[in-house]
Formats: structure tokens, C-alpha cells, sequence
């Protein structure tokens, strides 16, 4: 019998490093997330990268985390739902704001996987129009069917201009 190879990874998840070491090198990103950093934010949906509610920001781009060896993302900047900056009186990034104004969570199952990815269509810039959105957002599912909600709420983020949410991001990260 051949032992599992392992490898050691390390992560900067929310402006935090981890470092796991003897991870099996089969581990997802999203398993190590969940089950060794305990970020539980990021959902476990379809595991085949169709639903999105696995979606983080690795090094600021979108990715479906279920996808994802985490062996891959040694030493990059991993950013989950529980990354995102905080304000002062409500806890909450404008986005997830955003999210509870419009409505935009429903069961909430696939919002974490939502707003990161909606924080991606911002960062973008493919938030000129809701065709746009509704375009950029594609690869994300809501069992809920609160797309307008979203659309509606990423519409309201987006008026906000890009730096001031970046420098949020980035006070909270």
C-alpha cells in the first residue's frame, strides 16, 4: 500500500496565514478552507463548479474554490465572505448591506458564493448595465430565484465608487 502524498501549504486567508502541513495534495481549496481553517462561509454546493457558492477571491479574481487544489494557491492571498471589511455601526461590507436593502439572500445558501462573486463584478468593472451584471453573475445559481434582488443590489454597490470599496476590503482584510 502507497501512503497518500502530502504537501505543506501555506495561505493568506483574510490577511491571516495558515499553514497546513501533510495535507493530502488531493485537498480542494474549498476543503481546506472549511474543514482545516474552519472558514465555513464558502458553501460546498454541486462540488463541480456549476453553482458557485464555493466562489472566493484568490489574489482578487473570482474562483470556484471546489475546483481548486489547495495546493495551488501556496502563498496566495485567499479572500471569503468572512474576509470582507466591516463597517463600524452595521458589521457588514456594502455588498452584504446591499444584499439585506435589496433582499438579495433569500435561504442564504449561495449568498457568501454571491457576494464574493458580485465583490469580482465590481473589482472588473462589468456593472455598467443589469444586462451586464446579469451576464457576469451567470456563473452563480440561487435556488431562490432572487436574481433581480442581486442585480438590484450589486446596482447599488456599484454607484459607490470602486476605490472606497477596495480600501474597505482591504481596512477589514
Amino acid at each position: 500500500m502507497t501512503a497518500t502524498p502530502t504537501v505543506s501549504v501555506t495561505l493568506h486567508v483574510n490577511g491571516e496565514e495558515y499553514t497546513l502541513a501533510g495535507l493530502d495534495n488531493r485537498t480542494t481549496l474549498l476543503d481546506a478552507l472549511r474543514e482545516h481553517l474552519k472558514q465555513t462561509g464558502s458553501k460546498k454546493g454541486c462540488g463541480l463548479g456549476m453553482c458557485g457558492a464555493c466562489t472566493v477571491l484568490a489574489d482578487g479574481r473570482r474562483i470556484n474554490s471546489c475546483l481548486a487544489l489547495a495546493a495551488l494557491y501556496d502563498q496566495k492571498e485567499i479572500t471569503t465572505i468572512e474576509g470582507l471589511s466591516q463597517d463600524s455601526e452595521t458589521g457588514l461590507h456594502p455588498l452584504q448591506q446591499a444584499f439585506v436593502d435589496h433582499d438579495g439572500f433569500q435561504c442564504g445558501y449561495c449568498t457568501p458564493g454571491q457576494i464574493m462573486s458580485a465583490l469580482g463584478v465590481l473589482q472588473e468593472g462589468h456593472t455598467g448595465s443589469a444586462d451586464e451584471i446579469r451576464e457576469f453573475m451567470s456563473g452563480n445559481l440561487c435556488r431562490c430565484g432572487a436574481y433581480s434582488n442581486i442585480v438590484a443590489a450589486i446596482s447599488q454597490v456599484a454607484q459607490t465608487p470602486l476605490e472606497a470599496l477596495l480600501d474597505e476590503q482591504r481596512a477589514g482584510a
